[in-house]
Parts: C-alpha cells; structure tokens; sequence
C-alpha cells in the first residue's frame, strides 16, 4: 500500500480512536514529542529538551524521530488510528489541515485562557492566525520564519559581483544569478549552451525548489494570487497573467539563463549541500536551513531579503506544537508546550539557528539577532513578518502541493509549454481542492 493510501485509511479512523476522549488525560511516563528534521534541527530540540529537564526536575519529555516529513505525517496517522498516538507533535500550518479536520488536535483555547505563562499577544499575529481551525485555536506556533536568499559572500567577493540587498528587483537576481555562474576557469557562462566540458558550471548562480510555495511569494508580489479564494479555495489560478508572468521567470531560471542546476545536476548533489560546498552561489530558502549551514568552516556566507516584483511579499514557514485529542499525558504535555513557547524556551531554540522566534519579543534578542553568529542579517526575517502571507490550509493541500511539484519540476527542466503547464496543475490539483475541508 502506497503511503498516501495509508496515510488516507488511517484517518479514516480517527474519529473513533479520538472521539470518547477529552485529551486531558494523564497517564504517567514521559511526554512524546514526534518532529522530524535533519540532524542539526533534531539536535536544537534535544537541546530544548534537556532544559526543560533542568528547569523542571521530574519531567520528562522523549523525543520521536521521524526520518522526514512524509515518515512524520504517516507515524501520526498509524498512532493515532491504533490508539496510542504522541502526546505532542511539530508541523508546519500546510500540513496540519489533514488531522484538524478529522479531530486529531486538541483546541488550546480553554488551557491558553488559564495560563499565566501563555498569552497570545505575546506572539506573532500571522503564525498565531495559520493555527486556527474552525475559530479555536488548535497549536501554539514556535516560529514565524519566511523564505530569504541565503548567498556566498566569499564567492561574491572573489568574483567582484554586488551583494543582493533590500530592495533589489527579480531581474536583479537573475542578473545576479548569471553574474554568478561560472565554469572551471571562474569565467561567466551565459545561457544554457556549454562549450564543451570546460565551459559546465562548477558554481551555480542560484537554486531554488520547483514548488507552490517558491512560486507563491512571486505571484504575489507581482499582484496575482495563486487560489480563487485563500479562505475556501476551490482551484489554482495560475491562469492570470500576473500568475503566468511569475510562472514564466521561474521556468527561464534553467531554460533561458541556465542559473540554476540541471536536474541531472539536482539529483546527484541537492541545492543545501552544493551551497554547503561553496558551489551554489544563492540559495532561496527558510530560516531552518541555519542550523546546518552554521557548520560550514570555508567560506562566508548571509542572507538577503526576496526580490520585489511590485510589491514586497513573503510566505509564510510555521511549525506549530500541537497536541493530540488522545494525549495520555496532556496536563504534563501542556506544560512543556508552556516552557517552550515561554520567552526563555525560544531564546534556547532560536540560539541554535533553527527558529525566527514567534514570541515578538524573544525574536528582536541577542538570542536571534545575534550578529557574531551567522547570518549577521537576521533582521532580514523579522523586516519580512509584516508581509509574509499564509499559504491556504485545506485539508487536501499537502496532496496539492505534491502533485503541483512533479509538474513545476518537469516545466523547469524539460521546458514544457506554459499553457500545458498550467492546464495541467489545473486538472490534476481541482478535484483534490473539492474533497478538502477549510478550517
């Protein structure tokens, strides 16, 4: 059985697994928190872990390894379903849809409202916002990050090429990103014709994902929207010629200016780690790429805010605690939820690299804007907050965006035609918007 089947067949279950319980059981042992990240993330919440042991002698809290995001969403289904699910689990808003609407995630409101260490005017209003379901409020948001261009400074300093700053524009980057591209002798490469193997890049101008959530910040900022409705969204609207011209520019990334890698290229060596090997020159990513791009020793790297189209825009990247409605230990689970989301619990996770805290306060700290600590421009992220957007959280939109990526992936490097392109994503993602539930 295929995992999405699984995943789908163990929901099903859900509400009679979940639906006799109140969640404020406590059952004794130690809370159980499922996340899943690489190992510099896993090790930022062991960190947080043993603080809380330390500030709370007698609680214990385990940390459940998941080995991505996809073993993360079908352990929680199979728990859930088998009636032992984790008390606590860590995902982004785009995700948690899925178990919202089944009954998986126990409302916070009531324990919010009773907590002296706990108030939501403390935190980010757009993260706080992307986890309410139904109007209750079903997780606490850890961080508010959004996507920035991470970029070798050694390399632009070597080359003589202008940082990119606040306020640069899309064919900046692209300008950058060609300005930046260079074969073995450090020379320029211009498109995508290569004059035999001297002339293939060793160092690639940019990468970037052939994703919704790539794509989405550039429509928007270039006046377009990505869905008919972001509240109760019925299809993609990619169809729009602010959408298309958005489309457009990232598709010519590889088939008109050659900056980014090939798929060949991607395959065997992903965009973090040939950044991580001083072979990428810009990397469009989210804040918890910090963690392990902090282990890099031989070159000096920082980040830089989006390209403007129009108007500056940013999506939305929040991983939220939520708790299960068939928690065994949720008193005990709440109050590790309470430390973590308390200003000294996001100063410990924040002085990892791993969150742009949500707490407002702990996010303008030394804890995170700690300029001895790269990136030295970290208040990219927080000048970013005001514009950041929430990508829509129906039920089905992980399916969405897995299928949206096959055909984004084959338009950028195989050059599909544009009105193939967008028919496509059209035809392929409507009926799983009709089967999805809005919060």
């Amino acid at each position: 059985m295929r995992p999405k089947a699984l995943l789908a067949l163990a929901l099903t279950a859900v509400l009679a697994a979940t639906g006799c319980g109140s969640g404020a059981t406590s059952g004794g042992g130690p809370v159980r928190l499922l996340v899943f990240g690489a190992p510099e993330e896993l090790a930022a919440y062991r960190t947080l872990i043993d603080a809380y042991g330390r500030a709370r002698p007698g609680e214990r809290v385990q940390l459940i390894e998941a080995s991505d995001r996809k073993d993360l969403l079908a352990r929680l289904a199979t728990s859930v379903a088998g009636g032992s699910p984790p008390d606590l689990f860590l995902m982004n808003y785009r995700f948690y849809g899925q178990f919202a609407a089944k009954g998986v995630v126990a409302p916070l409101d009531d324990r919010i409202a009773a907590s002296d260490a706990v108030d939501p005017a403390d935190y980010y209003p757009v993260a706080m916002e992307a986890f309410r379901w139904d109007g209750k409020q079903l997780c606490l948001p850890q961080n508010v990050s959004s996507l920035a261009v991470y970029f070798n400074r050694t390399l632009f300093t070597r080359y003589g090429v202008p940082e990119p700053r606040a306020g640069w524009t899309w064919n900046d980057l692209v300008g950058t990103a060609t300005a930046m591209t260079r074969d073995s002798r450090g020379l320029v490469i211009r498109g995508t014709e290569a004059e035999g193997a001297a002339r293939l890049p060793v160092v690639h101008g940019l990468g970037v994902e052939t994703s919704i959530i790539r794509l989405a910040p550039m429509v928007w900022s270039n006046g377009g929207e990505i869905v008919d409705d972001p509240a109760k969204p019925t299809r993609l609207t990619l169809d729009t010629p602010a959408a298309r011209e958005a489309l457009k520019n990232l598709v010519d990334l590889r088939q008109a200016y050659g900056v980014v890698p090939s798929d060949a290229e991607v395959e065997a060596e992903d965009d973090e780690s040939r950044f991580l090997n001083g072979r990428l020159a810009m990397l469009m990513t989210s804040r918890r790429a910090t963690t392990n791009f902090r282990t890099v020793t031989g070159f000096e790297w920082d980040v830089a805010p989006l390209p403007v189209y129009r108007q500056p825009v940013g999506v939305l990247h929040s991983d939220a605690y939520c708790m299960t409605r068939g928690a065994r230990n949720a008193d005990a689970a709440w109050r590790f939820m309470e430390y973590a989301m308390s200003a000294e619990g996001q100063r410990i996770i924040a002085a990892t690299g791993r969150t742009v805290p949500s707490h407002i306060e702990t996010s303008r700290s030394p804890a995170f804007l700690d300029p001895t600590r790269p990136p030295r421009n970290s208040q990219v992220f927080l000048d970013a907050i005001p514009t950041v957007r929430a990508l829509p959280t129906v039920s089905t939109w992980p399916e969405i965006e897995d299928a949206s990526y096959g055909i984004l992936e084959n338009a950028v490097h195989r050059g599909d035609r544009l009105d193939d392109v967008v028919r496509d994503l059209d035809v392929i993602t409507r009926p799983m918007f009709a089967r999805g539930e809005n919060g």
